[in-house]
């Protein structure tokens, strides 16, 4: 879906007014904000990948809390 915006320059117009008015065109056409709509745009997971992610979230959890009650837990270095 592309949208072409096309200015073509007057008689006794300046090329920074060609430019405004191009800027304009390209403004009103939306084809900025489409852009930046995408820009940032994160897919949605399926169900499977996510119940799995909390599945792993879990096991990693229940191994770390029985480490802590054993008195194992691997010590993590301090970041400044």
């Amino acid at each position: 879906m592309a949208t072409n915006v096309q200015v073509e320059k007057n008689n006794n117009e300046s090329s920074a007014n060609v430019i405004r008015r191009f800027q304009k065109r390209v403004q009103n056409s939306g084809i900025v904000r489409r852009l930046r709509d995408n820009r940032y745009y994160k897919r949605i997971k399926s169900e499977n990948v996510r119940r799995s992610a909390r599945l792993k979230k879990l096991v990693k959890k229940t191994e770390y809390e029985r480490l802590y009650k054993l008195g194992k837990t691997p010590e993590t270095p301090t970041r400044r």
